[in-house]
This record gives C-alpha cells, sequence and structure tokens, in this order.
C-alpha cells in the first residue's frame, strides 16, 4: 500500500471488499466491480482517440458516474480536469481552454452551461452512466456532440499501457491575486506520495469508512475524502444527491458505520448548530476522528465539536499544489493536538518558514510558510514567472505566514495572497474585480473578503460608479445580477458598498488589506442596521455611504 506509484494502486486490495456504499437506498460497489467498469472506460477512451497527456473535464457532482469517469481518465494515461458543475459558461470556457481539454464528460442529464462552453471551443462532449441491470454492472459513455467513437469491439479487457509515476493524473486550477486562476499539474507519483502521507497520518485500514462530504472537483474531497481510503482498501459513503446535507447526515453515518469525515469549518459549524436536534447522542456512529483542512478552525468551535461529538477533531492544512495535505495534528495516541495550529508535517513532507531574503527563521519567529516533498507540483503550466517566485530558495512557496513552534506544530498567522477563503472555496478577488467593471455603471471595483461566521469569509466589494444614481439599492441588485453572469454563484458579492472614492495608498495603489477595516471596521462587523438594510458613509468626511447585504 505504501508503495504505491500511480492511481492504479488505489484499487488493489480484497476484490470483494465493499468501495463505494450509496446512501439513499442506492447500490454498493466492490472493489472488483468498481475497477472493471474504470478499466472498462479507459480503454473506451484509448479507443476513441483520447491519448496519453490529453486532458478530459469532468463536470458532475459525487456519484459513481464521477468516480469511475474519474479514474478511467487517469487509467487511460490522459488527465482528469474536474470542474464545479455550478460555473458559468464563461468560467468552464476558461478553465477547459487553460486545460487544453480534448473532451468533456456530464452525466446523462447534461449540464447546459458545461456544454455551450464546449460548443463554443469545439470540444466533444460525451455522457457518462454507470447502470445496474439484472445481467449486471455496466457503464456507458454516450456521444452527445462531436466526433467521437467508443466503439470497444476487438480491445482487450485490461490495460495495455497503465499510467507511469510521471504521467501527469490530475489538472486543477489554483486561485492567485496577480492573474486568472493557475493551472497546477499533478502526476500520478505527486499524488501517490500524498495518498501514502494521508493514510499514515490517521493510520486508515480496511475497516474504516469515509463519509464523502466534500466535492471531488475539489483536491481536498478528491484526496482525503476518495481517493486515501481506496488506497488503505477501506469504503466511502456517498451521500443522497451527491452532497452534503446535514438533515441525513447522522442517519447515514450510523446506517454505513462511519468512521471519520473530513469537512471544511463551514460545514462542521452546521453539524453543530443542528446538533441538539439530529445528533443521535445515544447510538452514535463509530466515529474514530473527526478531520478539518481547507480553512481556518477557530479553537472554540474544535472545542465544541470535540464536546459534543466525542472524538478528536483533528485540523490540516493542505493545498493544491501540494496534491493536498502538507501538515496535521496527529492521532491522540500519537502525540497532542493542539488547538489554533494546523499540526506537524507529515510523511514525506518538510516544511520550513522563510524570511524575505529565504533565510530559514528559528523556532516562533513569524515568516512565509515553505515546503518540500515528492507531493509538490513540479511547476504551474505556462507559467514561468509564478514558477520562478513559487520555487525561490529551493522551496515552494505557500504565499501563507506563519511560524513554528518547539514541537514542529505549524500556527498560520495570514496570507500574503490576498484570496478571498469562503468556507474552503479560495476565490481570486482580481477575478471578482474583472466581473465588476464589466458592468456599465461600475468605474472602480475592489472586492475582498468580509468576515462570516458561517464561511469564515465571503466576498464583499467596494465600488465607485460611473454617475450618480437615483436608486441605489437598484444599482447595487443590477451589478449582482449582472455579475452572477460572469461568475459562480459563490464568488458573487454578498455585500457591496457604493463610495465616492476608493481608499488608496502613497502611490494611488488600492491596498486591499486595509478593505475589511474601512468598509466593515476593524471589529469585522459593521456599523447601524445592516440586515437587508443600506448604510452609508463617505470615505474622507464619514457621510453616510450606501451598503446593501444580502
Amino acid at each position: 500500500m505504501m508503495g504505491a506509484t500511480s492511481l492504479l494502486d488505489t484499487l488493489h486490495g480484497h476484490p470483494d471488499a465493499v468501495a463505494i456504499f450509496c446512501a439513499g437506498g442506492g447500490p454498493r460497489l466492490t472493489r472488483s466491480q468498481l475497477r472493471k467498469q474504470v478499466i472498462g472506460v479507459a480503454i473506451k477512451l484509448r479507443k476513441s482517440g483520447i491519448r496519453p497527456g490529453d486532458a478530459v473535464s469532468i463536470a458532475d457532482t459525487n456519484t459513481v458516474d464521477f468516480v469511475v469517469a474519474f479514474l478511467g481518465v487517469t487509467y487511460a494515461r490522459a488527465v482528469a480536469a474536474p470542474l464545479n458543475s455550478n460555473y458559468t459558461a464563461d468560467e468552464f470556457k476558461f478553465y477547459m481552454q487553460d486545460a487544453a481539454s480534448k473532451l468533456l464528460l456530464v452525466p446523462v442529464r447534461g449540464n447546459k452551461e458545461a456544454e455551450s462552453a464546449a460548443s463554443s471551443c469545439n470540444i466533444p462532449v460525451a455522457s457518462v452512466s454507470v447502470s445496474w441491470t439484472d445481467g449486471g454492472l455496466s457503464t456507458v459513455l454516450t456521444r452527445k456532440s462531436g466526433d467521437l467513437s467508443f466503439d470497444t469491439r476487438g480491445a482487450r479487457a485490461e490495460l495495455e499501457d497503465p499510467p507511469r509515476g510521471d504521467d501527469v493524473a490530475l489538472f486543477l486550477h489554483t486561485s492567485g491575486t496577480t492573474s486568472r486562476p493557475k493551472g497546477v499539474p499533478l502526476t500520478h507519483a505527486n499524488l501517490a506520495a500524498s495518498l501514502a502521507n494521508i493514510v499514515a497520518t490517521y493510520e486508515l485500514t480496511p475497516s474504516d469508512r469515509s463519509l464523502l462530504v466534500m466535492p471531488l472537483f475539489h483536491v481536498h474531497g478528491l484526496m482525503a475524502g476518495l481517493l486515501a481510503p481506496f488506497l488503505a482498501g477501506s469504503a466511502i459513503i456517498l451521500p443522497v444527491g451527491g452532497r452534503f446535507s446535514a438533515g441525513t447526515f447522522w442517519r447515514d453515518a450510523i446506517e454505513f458505520g462511519a468512521t471519520f469525515y473530513t469537512a471544511v469549518p463551514t460545514m462542521h459549524q452546521i453539524l453543530l448548530a443542528r446538533a441538539e436536534k439530529d445528533y443521535p447522542a445515544n447510538s452514535p456512529p463509530p466515529l474514530r476522528f473527526i478531520r478539518s483542512c481547507s480553512s481556518s478552525l477557530a479553537a472554540p468551535t474544535l472545542h465544541k465539536l470535540e464536546a459534543t461529538f466525542h472524538v478528536p477533531v483533528l485540523e490540516a492544512y493542505a493545498m493544491t499544489e501540494a496534491s493536498h495535505q502538507m501538515t496535521s495534528n496527529p492521532l491522540p495516541k500519537n502525540g497532542p493536538h493542539k488547538a489554533g495550529t494546523v499540526g506537524r508535517a507529515q510523511g514525506s513532507v518538510q516544511v520550513t518558514i522563510l524570511d524575505d531574503q529565504n533565510r530559514q527563521l528559528p523556532v516562533g519567529q513569524i515568516g512565509e510558510v515553505c515546503i518540500l516533498g515528492p507531493n509538490v507540483t513540479k511547476g504551474y503550466i505556462n507559467n514561468p514567472n509564478a514558477n520562478q517566485e513559487a520555487y525561490a530558495g529551493g522551496w515552494f512557496h505557500t504565499g501563507d505566514q506563519g511560524f513554528l513552534d518547539e514541537d514542529g506544530f505549524l500556527t498560520l498567522t495570514g496570507r500574503l495572497k490576498e484570496l478571498i477563503n469562503r468556507g474552503g472555496e479560495k476565490i481570486s478577488p482580481l477575478e471578482v474585480d474583472s466581473a465588476l467593471l464589466g458592468h456599465p455603471l461600475v468605474n472602480e471595483a475592489v472586492s475582498f473578503g468580509a468576515p462570516d461566521e458561517k464561511y469564515g469569509e465571503v466576498v464583499a466589494a467596494g465600488v465607485v460608479l460611473s454617475k450618480p444614481a437615483d436608486d441605489e439599492a437598484a444599482v447595487i441588485a443590477d451589478i449582482r445580477k449582472f455579475a452572477a453572469t460572469k461568475l459562480a454563484k459563490f464568488k458573487v458579492p454578498e455585500q457591496i458598498f457604493i463610495t465616492d472614492k476608493l481608499p488608496k495608498g502613497a502611490t494611488g495603489k488600492i491596498q486591499r488589506r486595509h478593505m475589511v477595516g474601512h468598509f466593515i471596521g476593524k471589529g469585522g462587523k459593521g456599523g447601524g442596521k445592516l440586515e437587508g438594510g443600506v448604510e452609508r458613509k463617505d470615505t474622507a468626511s464619514g457621510k453616510p455611504l450606501f451598503h446593501s447585504k444580502l
């Protein structure tokens, strides 16, 4: 298991062991059944003309169809490029073009926005459907558009050309503050190294069961929720509808015997808020631990989770460029877990703190968190400037600030990069700025992360209009409506401030890091009545300024 070199290794193990439980009365797949479907898809893709290194985009939710499609693409030595199925057509177009996708895979029900984008880029589209019949399990790939044929007559039942460690297996995008999202290629060897680290950190075994609530287009769900359990011989539990539902979470956990789940703090907070009504305290599921990642978990929330659900809560630190996990708090038997930290470097990962001259700093001093390891990408696609900056001094620079204590536990203190972190979804403020500036009445715009109890941060923005508006509330509504045509829903600003002038530094540069204090207040809470109402303050004089909040 620990000698994994490619994603082929994730489905080794006992062939009759269950790999996937489908909640809500759905079927279950054994490891041999899943492997057979995955290999079948890989063979069909190769017969259709997909070649090693070709990118295949996948727009679907957490379903068996997605799992089979994703692994099938990687087994074909192609590059899986999963996408958020809620993107707009413009976003799909950007991501597919940037990945140079040769094929888009969608569910049978289709995805109108993704298919429209594919059509505009002349990318063929096919649907994927895994079905159970009296004759057994089968996976059908059906052409929806483009020059495609999935005829496998005469093909062997096994892979003739299996994936290699240096093949790129996964292509994801990570947001940035100085450009559009950057493309991150991750090889089979990168992923295998990270999966081995995750399995070792949490001592996953074939007796474990992962309740999968994180989306599979996100590296968090893909690596820690799905593939690491597969590598360990564990089973995963797919909720009904392929997404997190607080109303069915504990029922699924009990029915299928979940031993852990990994999620962003927002999901933990939702479960806590409903615990008195939903949590089965008298007959709880056999959880061994709860994992939290992708966004900072407040120490009080961690303590409440442990007191309510009676299992250790282990906070981890991860990023796309590191194939997910870099550090984690350990299981209790392996040492303390320190609330407010993201734990210690795990497995093959090395972590250090560098100053602005790329010199290593001693224990307790704050600097930039930097990493090394076989899990780390070799570089962004077609972005030499970003690569030069990211690998300065021989270490990969995460863009996060923090310090190490005497035990090697990492505490994060802030972000050098000004990404907006909405419940684990990293959003580029420049992408939001660009969308807002496309509105005919917006002359200047700056977006930023506003503190939020549920998501940690939500998108907010300050705008200067090109001309005075008689009805500013209507203008705000129109700006949001316009932005929604350019951005996914979670990127659309939830708070918009209309101002006469944006605060700028001495050089005239907008200083994004000061926006929360300026528009909302140093405590992170706006003054006055904000519940669906309005408030206006001029930047210089303190006169009222229009503010709209959902």
